[in-house]
């Protein structure tokens, strides 16, 4: 058999360490909001969305190769992104008008699903050169329109600061790479853990031993050549009067959802190393990979239960955050592993089924109004 036929047959298969990985990106969601402390801080903080966007960009180029291997329309494919990246939007917008203490990462999570549809096409090293010159060129460009675009939201959500789509597209490109190679691959599960486990090593030492440097003599040279000193720009101005200076030290930080290269090169490295693992326990023991698998098959309803849970709470007056109490990270987990298993047990996942006929509605509605050929 040939690699391509043993590509396709590993397609057709659930990936269950891609589940596992994407729910251990959301209980790590749940950690960090629910019971953040100083021993789970430098494990989660800023990591989970990060291996989140790389699990999402993995499965888009998953289920894109596989809509083209069956046969599938463009138009077709194009018309379910683009409904379920409307459905997403929505979704992302509901969840910011709870006004909970937690930042929304979906209005940019949609942008992402329709911007790569360019890039649906492109060979898996295309996709790798495109991803390492996002990490160099995103960050400059999405700190320049954090300032630009403040007072549009809309375009804050596609190149506005580090929960942009810009500012994560260097995962989720890097996911969409890593989706066209064989993840059921013992050999790729460990080039997934060495090499993460050399960008995390590297670029740890780096953001330790040299990034403090760097980042004192930037903000030296900032303030000699930069009018640091003049007023605030005033909100009710006329463009480009009211726009907010660009925070251009955030490049040299490794601070958690700063989206500078250091940040998500430490992600990116910490969330190979867990996919690695997941795929190498896979071949071994993927029954241990379950419970966390259940969580990640019902991310989207347990990513906005989150918000609804906080905005709960605080309505009630009931304190929300149990990371003081001991033990309080290993409750929330168990908690949301509980939550992950009745979901997928009793066929209960209220946003995946409202998503996949969102789906189903506009594939309908494209192909009843195409052109005839």
């Amino acid at each position: 058999m040939s690699n391509d036929d043993n590509l396709r047959k590993s397609r057709s298969r659930r990936l269950v360490a891609l589940d596992a990985a994407r729910g251990l990106a959301v209980i790590g969601m749940f950690v960090q909001h629910f019971a953040l402390n100083n021993f789970n801080a430098s494990i989660v903080s800023g990591n989970t969305m990060i291996l989140f966007i790389l699990c999402s960009g993995i499965s888009f180029s998953l289920m894109s190769q596989r809509m083209l291997e069956k046969g599938t329309e463009m138009a077709s494919f194009r018309a379910q992104m683009l409904a379920r990246a409307v459905f997403i939007d929505l979704v992302g917008y509901l969840l910011i008008m709870l006004n909970a203490p937690f930042a929304v990462i979906l209005p940019a999570y949609a942008a992402l699903f329709v911007l790569a549809l360019v890039l649906v096409h492109c060979s898996r090293r295309t996709l790798f050169i495109i991803s390492a010159a996002l990490l160099i060129v995103g960050p400059p460009l999405m700190i320049l329109g954090g300032s630009v675009f403040s007072s549009a939201y809309f375009l804050s959500d596609i190149a506005g600061g580090p929960l942009s789509a810009l500012g994560v597209a260097p995962v989720f490109v890097a996911g969409m790479a890593l989706g066209r190679l064989n993840l059921h691959s013992v050999r790729n599960a460990i080039w997934f853990t060495v090499s993460g486990t050399f960008v995390l090593v590297i670029t740890k030492i780096l953001a330790a031993k040299v990034l403090p440097v760097w980042l004192q003599s930037f903000e030296q040279w900032l303030i000699a050549n930069t009018n640091v000193t003049a007023a605030q720009p005033d909100p009710y101005a006329i463009w480009p009067h009211n726009v907010m200076p660009p925070l251009w030290n955030m490049l040299l930080t490794s601070a958690p959802q700063s989206g500078s290269s250091f940040q998500l090169l430490i992600g990116l490295g910490t969330s190979l190393i867990v996919l690695g693992l997941a795929c190498l326990i896979e071949k071994k023991l993927a029954a241990v990979l379950l419970p966390f698998a259940a969580v990640g098959q019902v991310a989207l309803t347990l990513y906005a239960a989150q918000f609804v849970l906080a905005w709960v709470l605080i309505t009630a007056g009931v304190n929300y955050y149990i990371g003081e109490i001991p033990f309080g990270d290993g409750i929330v987990v168990l908690i949301t592993l509980l939550a992950g298993w009745l979901l997928v047990r009793f066929s209960q996942a209220p946003l995946e089924t409202l998503m996949r006929r969102f789906d189903r509605l506009f594939s309908g509605f494209e192909k009843n109004n195409a052109s005839p050929t």
